[in-house]
């Protein structure tokens, strides 16, 4: 899997981390910056991340801001982007296996290397469970939460 992976400056000290992760964990991932600690600002890699998902060019993303709030904002205002800001591993894969989340948020001022290191795992791991037999419900929810992307138009 291709996972798309940005950050502001303040995120910036946990990209490398997340970078290696992914990789670790046998997928590609895609390094969309920023490249320092230079103040930058968050939308501009949320809509990075989320670009590369409306192209195809990534399957899912992370975003890592100072809390992870303003990213996940951002990024939730694009169409097929559906981010979750998560600073434990039960939102981190739950996320993905019930309501089919393609981005994680996490704030790097919250949480230290190892914490984030796990929830960008349980992340990577999961799979949504909407298909499975018996798992239905959570297909169906995620039909709602979609169609209401197209209410506001």
């Amino acid at each position: 899997m291709k996972i798309a992976v940005a950050c502001d400056h303040a995120g910036f000290p946990l990209k490398a981390m997340a970078l290696e992760t992914v990789r670790s964990l046998g997928h590609t991932a895609l390094d969309l910056g920023t490249d320092s600690e230079i103040p930058v600002d968050y939308p501009d890699y949320a809509e990075k991340v989320g670009r590369a998902l409306q192209q195809g060019e990534a399957e899912r993303g992370i975003l890592l801001c100072g809390s992870g709030v303003g990213a996940c904002i951002a990024a939730n205002k694009m169409r097929d982007v559906y981010a979750g800001l998560c600073h434990d591993t039960y939102s981190a894969h739950q996320g993905v296996e019930h309501d089919d989340m393609n981005v994680l948020c996490i704030g790097a001022r919250i949480l230290g290397p190892e914490p984030a290191r796990e929830i960008v795992a349980a992340f990577v791991s999961a799979r949504f469970v909407g298909q499975d037999a018996g798992q239905e419900r959570h297909a169906r929810r995620v039909q709602k939460v979609r169609k209401l992307e197209s209410l506001d138009k």
